[in-house]
């Protein structure tokens, strides 16, 4: 009988660890969030070496009465897998020390304004207040007739919000134009056998450049593959 209890016992702490772990998981995604927004990753990276939490701290365009916050906020991010932490040796007077700087982990690469592929605009869109709400009335859209939660939270469809709405339809662009980049330089580098045969190439959505650049690059892989395949053609006739 206590065997059972104690596995009761037990199977009820991981049932709560487990509905505790869903109930505040918001706090990774939020805190990711506000690293973007204060430009974290970029500051780092600038920085070029471990960077101290002080000279962090004064990096940063925060009110300095958040300070100790700061500290947290970073160790939810190193938890998160989103910067290290490397010792460093610091001298102050006649004295060393060992601290602690931060660097930035590979995800975080792809969180950067200069990378070309980075999904920084699909996260701060993603996690936009505008597209959180509908989250918030799923229930109620489960009980009407709305089309989704998005119509259910604002009365109108997506995409008649976003051509209302200029930071909403920023956020649309810069994602589309991010994400395309990825793609098209993926199929470009590996599918280039994928162009065998085609004699154009028509770019049908309109998002910033530079995917033009890669669309050019693509044009002509085109015209090489439909040279190639003349040619090809002409030795084995």
């Amino acid at each position: 009988m206590a065997l059972q209890n104690d596995e009761k016992s037990s199977e009820m702490l991981h049932s709560q660890a487990h509905i505790w772990n869903h109930i505040f998981s918001f706090i990774n995604s939020m805190s990711l969030k506000c690293a973007i927004e204060l430009q974290i990753p970029d500051i780092i990276d600038r920085h070029g070496a471990p960077m101290l939490l002080p000279e962090l701290v004064e990096a940063l365009s925060i009110n300095k009465e958040r300070t100790p916050f700061v500290y947290r906020l970073m160790r939810i991010l190193v938890h998160s897998g989103f910067f290290v932490k490397q010792s460093i040796s610091t001298t102050t007077g006649n004295e060393e020390e060992e601290r602690e700087g931060y660097l930035l982990a590979p995800a975080s690469q792809l969180l950067l304004k200069k990378e070309p592929f980075s999904i920084r605009p699909l996260l701060l869109f993603m996690l936009d207040p505008i597209l959180m709400d509908p989250w918030q009335h799923m229930s109620k859209w489960f009980q009407n007739n709305d089309v989704t939660p998005f119509h259910t939270t604002y009365q109108r469809t997506f995409w008649d919000f976003a051509s209302q709405e200029p930071k909403l339809n920023q956020f649309i662009n810069e994602t589309m134009a991010s994400d395309a980049r990825f793609v098209a330089s993926l199929i470009i580098k590996h599918c280039a056998g994928a162009f065998e045969g085609l004699s154009s190439v028509v770019d049908v959505g309109v998002v910033p450049a530079p995917l033009p650049k890669l669309f050019r690059m693509s044009i002509v892989l085109v015209l090489i593959f439909h040279t190639l395949s003349v040619v090809w053609r002409e030795l084995r006739i």
